[in-house]
């Protein structure tokens, strides 16, 4: 069965289904990241209409079953670590005896793919492909023929963005099985702020803040924002954490910017939306398509931030639209960084219109209510059609 290469325009209605899923993730908060933080928001929407189970990796050998608001999550035992890869041979046997009619896996993840062909499963098998096998490259090409025999089984591919579908080498052999799904979050989350945190986050850092939110390694180019950040008057808020941590702050110390470059760490709910409120723009200066998306872009953009991004060959010029919710600048450019940022800083109509229309975009295209109606309507053609 062929599906459409485009996002669907409107979400379906959700009702009750029969039918059982079982999702195959890496981890499961709160073990935190972005495809966790995904699969924990697609199976939240998604356990209110289907028999649902999750299948992931412990952080260590012990193993758990829970039931996490609503979604039981099964955490196999992981053996070994390879590559930021857990082994967990335990998840062969678990696919394999399950009675769901549909397995559901989220890739990157070899060990999922794995444990999927190992079991000799059955039912109809749907892959969430978030990004290829960017940094490991030499195992990845090791690991190609596997994955496109798991691609040519699937009954389909989702794919989170039509520019990661149009640039993946991988998929390209798989076009007529993929569907474009764009990742969502639960908006209402970004746009309510406490006055206090807000008011407090001004207070100390001025009213021409730059927000930036992810995690400190090598692919978001931070480093490029950081020396940007010397032609821009204002002050720049890293929320994150990562091993480049000492070294990004050693930079903004060598370059006279410590009181302006403020690395906030890992933050509470309320405090980083509080940031998102507090600021006038929101930055990703990611250099890499290991960046696939940039989910953060719609948290800022649900907070009404006009976005700056950068143009990379993958979801993230997709998820906030030059000229439209914000600008995309070309990627490891401090100069048009800056000039990006002193534009919206200094330009109060064009920020705002920017604002208005990424919060309008976000909930289009980008609720979490909107990504599971058209899972499940994904997952209603498959269960319609011969298997």
């Amino acid at each position: 069965m062929e599906f459409a290469q485009s996002v669907a325009t409107a979400p379906v209605k959700i009702g009750s289904r029969s039918f059982k899923v079982l999702h195959v993730g890496k981890f499961y908060p709160p073990h935190m990241g972005g495809m966790e933080t995904h699969l924990q928001a697609l199976c939240g929407e998604l356990q209110k209409s289907v028999a649902l189970r999750v299948i992931v990796a412990s952080d260590d050998r012990s193993e758990a079953q829970e039931i996490l608001s609503g979604v039981p999550v099964d955490r196999v035992p992981t053996r070994l670590m390879l590559a930021s890869t857990p082994l967990c041979p335990g998840m062969v046997a678990r696919i394999r005896n399950s009675d769901s009619e549909i397995v559901h896996l989220h890739f990157p993840n070899p060990m999922a793919v794995l444990a999927y062909l190992a079991s000799g499963h059955t039912g109809r098998l749907v892959v969430t492909y978030h990004s290829d096998m960017v940094r490991q490259r030499f195992l990845g090409a090791m690991f190609e023929p596997l994955l496109h025999l798991a691609l040519r089984r699937s009954s389909a591919i989702i794919v989170t963005s039509p520019n990661y579908l149009d640039t993946s080498t991988v998929l390209a052999r798989h076009k007529s099985k993929c569907e474009v799904i764009p990742l969502g979050i639960p908006l209402q989350e970004f746009g309510l702020h406490e006055a206090k945190n807000l008011a407090d986050v001004r207070e100390r850092y001025g009213d021409r803040i730059v927000v930036s939110v992810g995690r400190l390694v090598y692919y978001k180019g931070f480093e490029y924002l950081i020396r940007a950040m010397q032609n821009v008057r204002g002050t720049l808020l890293i929320v994150g954490e990562g091993p480049l941590r000492r070294k990004l702050s050693k930079l903004a110390s060598d370059l006279g910017m410590a009181d302006r470059v403020i690395f906030m760490g890992r933050i509470d709910h309320p405090l980083l939306v509080s940031c998102y409120h507090a600021a006038k723009v929101f930055v990703m200066p990611s250099i890499q398509r290991s960046e696939a998306f940039g989910l953060v872009q719609v948290e800022a953009m649900a907070a009404g931030l006009a976005v700056v991004n950068t143009q990379l060959d993958s979801g993230v010029p997709y998820v906030s639209l030059d000229q439209q919710t914000g600008l995309t600048v070309p990627p490891r450019d401090p100069a048009a960084l800056a000039a990006a940022l002193n534009r919206l800083l200094d330009d109060d109509s064009a920020r705002a219109a920017f604002g208005r229309a990424g919060r309008l975009r976000a909930e289009q295209e980008f609720s979490v209510d909107v990504m599971a109606a058209r899972t499940l309507s994904l997952y209603d053609k498959l269960m319609v059609s011969p298997g």
